[in-house]
C-alpha cells in the first residue's frame, strides 16, 4: 500500500497527492453532466479514482478509457443494512459494467448487535464477488456510529475475510472521518490493508492531517479545491 511519513506530508501535492484521491460524485441528485465533468477533472489531474453510484459505473468507464483513473462503485450504499445476497449480486453487476473499485456498507445494526457472523457473511460475500471479477475491496465502516470497541472489531472481521481497505465513512452519516479513526483503524489493520479516509474531507490540510494520521486514500467531492490548496501552498513555499 502507498504509505507517507508524516515528515513529508508538507511538501506533497501534484501528481503524489492526486493519486491518493477518489474524486467523488455520490450525491442522489448528481446529473450527467456533473458526472462527465467529475471524469474531466479526473483525467486532468490524474486522480487515482473516481467513485460513483453504481448506475454511473459504464458510462463512466466509456468516459475515462484510456486513462490512469480507476472505476470505483458504492455497495449496499449508503446504509448497509440489505441482504448479503444482494449485495454479492449489486457487485457482480457493477464489474460486469467496469468497475475495479467497490466500496461496500458493512451492516451497521448486526454489527451493534453483536452478530458477527452475519457481518462477517456479508462482508466476505461481496469479497469474494470482487475478487472472482479481479477488483478491491473497501469496507465502509460507518465509525461515527461506532465506538472504538466496535471500530476494532469491524476492521478486524474486514481483514479476516480478505478486504484490501477499510473506510471511515459514507460521507451521509452525522460526521465523517477523523484522525483518530484513521490512527486506530491503521493500527487495527496493519500495514497490509490499505485504510480509506472519507467524508467531511474538503481542504488540504484535512488531506495532510488524514495521511498522516496513516490514511492511504482519500475520498473527497472537494479534490479540485483540495489540489488546487496545494499548487497554492507549493507557489508559496516556492516564493
Amino acid at each position: 500500500m502507498s504509505t507517507i511519513t508524516p515528515s513529508s506530508t508538507s511538501t506533497l501535492s501534484g501528481y503524489d497527492l492526486a493519486r491518493y484521491i477518489d474524486h467523488t460524485v455520490l450525491k442522489p441528485e448528481a446529473a450527467e453532466a456533473q458526472l462527465v465533468q467529475l471524469c474531466e477533472e479526473a483525467r486532468r489531474y490524474q486522480f487515482m479514482a473516481v467513485c460513483v453510484n453504481p448506475v454511473w459505473v459504464k458510462r463512466c468507464a466509456q468516459w475515462l478509457q484510456g486513462s490512469s483513473t480507476r472505476i470505483a462503485t458504492v455497495v449496499g450504499f449508503p446504509l448497509g443494512a440489505t441482504l448479503p445476497e444482494v449485495k454479492a449480486y449489486e457487485t457482480q453487476q457493477v464489474l460486469e459494467a467496469g468497475a475495479q473499485e467497490v466500496d461496500m456498507v458493512i451492516n451497521v445494526g448486526a454489527l451493534k448487535s453483536k452478530d458477527y457472523a452475519l457481518v462477517t457473511r456479508d462482508i466476505a460475500a461481496v469479497v469474494r464477488a470482487v475478487r472472482s471479477g479481479g477488483a478491491i475491496t473497501k469496507v465502509i465502516i460507518e465509525a461515527a456510529l461506532l465506538d472504538d470497541e466496535e471500530k476494532v472489531i469491524a476492521c478486524q472481521l474486514a481483514v479476516e475475510v480478505g478486504a484490501e481497505f477499510v473506510k471511515t465513512s459514507t460521507g451521509f452519516a452525522s460526521s465523517g472521518a477523523t484522525a483518530h479513526d484513521v490512527a486506530l483503524m491503521c493500527q487495527t489493520v496493519g500495514p497490509q490493508v490499505g485504510v480509506k479516509a472519507a467524508g467531511g474531507i474538503r481542504t488540504y490540510a484535512d488531506v495532510l492531517k488524514m495521511i498522516e494520521a496513516g490514511a492511504t486514500r482519500i475520498g473527497a467531492s472537494a479534490s479540485v479545491k483540495i489540489m488546487q490548496e496545494a499548487e497554492q501552498a507549493t507557489a508559496s513555499r516556492k516564493g
